[in-house]
């Protein structure tokens, strides 16, 4: 799998989506892919220069593969989004050949729509999503207002939070919905989840993002975040808990927490710091002291990263931030012979930084043979396809 750099050969790159408008999928943790492989999901926005206002709509829809002509069919047009994440659109394991859901804004209220792509029904669910289970019967999720003003780029700037100015409040947290029924439950409070392992640093505004379910939805996981003097770099916790928001735990309490991926149902992959060892990616056991490194000094800096769908979840994908010579490389990482290919570099315009950036945020197709990411290395933001089977074993 390794080449030598005399004989590496970068994958071609196919864009999927195309002008005039500008289209992304978000974030890395979801597949885009319908389970048929027929459609592909996306969004479309008629600007990517600036940082987006409570009033800006983007169109959420989809790409027909089959078709390969790059058109992009609308569904519905949102309030409800950002650059890193999107609106959270996704495919509905109840039905993933037709339901999505994805989050709007009703009534003064953020929601989240579950539409049937052929139909054109919906359903509005009261609460937002931010994390649903692989089976798609639930959801968890948050006050996406507090999340973007504490750290803009990954929340919502449609509606005010009433909770600003509070530094951990106790009826603002996550929120379990049940996606069958609309009932949904606060479970988890930011005040509690302090009193865990209080600092003093902690009286400034604390949050909650990055939330992801396990590999069979029966537990979830979440970042809690604060500012160490009020502003400038932030403090992170990684804690675990049931859908109920019963047993929680504190997976990694060494200040910096990153991106990460569920490798099972009781181990998560993460980039993080341990203060003997320093940041890597690590692989943590849920529940449990117990923790290993993940592919020593080949990965020492952060990137999205996520296991491969095959029973043995035996890749890693991943990616990089932008180099000295502004592009983010692309990552395969065989788990088993410790091999790392980099399937492609991109050019990321060093005018498209901070909220704005389009980091690739790469993501498996559904039998792990291709990978999407967004990229704007030719111009503008596009997704884009490459295919990886030359760079797996058997």
């Amino acid at each position: 799998m390794q080449r030598s750099a005399a004989e590496e050969q970068l994958s071609p790159a196919r864009a999927v989506t195309r002008g005039p408008k500008y289209h992304w999928f978000g974030y890395y943790d979801k597949c885009p892919w319908s389970a048929d492989g027929k459609y592909m999901l996306a969004m479309e926005v008629d600007f990517m220069d600036r940082i987006p206002t409570g009033e800006d709509s983007i169109r959420v829809g989809l790409v027909d593969l089959e078709a390969g002509d790059g058109e992009f069919h609308p569904l519905d047009e949102t309030r409800a989004w950002c650059w890193q994440q999107g609106t959270m659109l996704q495919w509905l394991g109840t039905d993933p050949n037709r339901l999505i859901i994805y989050n709007s804004i009703e009534d003064g209220q953020y929601v989240s729509i579950i539409r049937d792509i052929h139909s054109g029904e919906t359903r509005t669910i009261p609460r937002p999503v931010y994390a649903v289970s692989p089976d798609g019967t639930q959801a968890v999720s948050l006050n996406f207002t507090r999340t973007g003003r504490c750290r803009p780029g990954y929340g919502y700037r449609g509606l005010v939070d009433p909770t600003e100015g509070v530094m951990h409040p106790d009826d603002d947290g996550i929120w379990h919905v049940d996606l069958q029924t609309g009932e949904t439950k606060l479970i988890v409070t930011i005040d509690q989840v302090t009193k865990i392992a209080y600092r003093k640093s902690m009286e400034h505004e604390n949050w909650f993002n990055h939330m992801q379910f396990c590999t069979d939805g029966s537990r979830f996981l979440w970042l809690h975040r604060w500012y160490r003097h009020g502003s400038g770099p932030h403090f992170t916790q990684l804690f675990t808990a049931n859908p109920d928001g019963s047993e929680i735990y504190l997976v990694a309490d060494d200040d910096m927490t990153s991106h990460f991926d569920w490798k099972d149902e009781r181990h998560i992959i993460a980039f993080a710091t341990h203060r003997q060892i320093g940041n890597r990616y690590f692989l943590y056991r849920d529940q449990s002291p117990w923790l290993s490194v993940v592919g020593g000094d080949v990965f020492t800096t952060d990137g999205h990263m996520s296991y491969s769908p095959d029973p043995e979840r035996r890749y890693l994908l991943t990616d990089t931030y932008p180099d000295a010579r502004m592009k983010r490389t692309l990552i395969l990482y065989d788990t088993q012979t410790g091999q790392r290919a980099d399937i492609g570099r991109f050019l990321s315009p060093r005018r498209y930084s901070g909220e704005i950036r389009c980091d690739l945020h790469p993501r498996w197709n559904r039998d792990g043979t291709q990978v999407c990411f967004d990229s704007i290395h030719e111009g503008e933001r596009q997704l884009y396809v490459i295919d990886i089977a030359q760079y797996l074993e058997g």
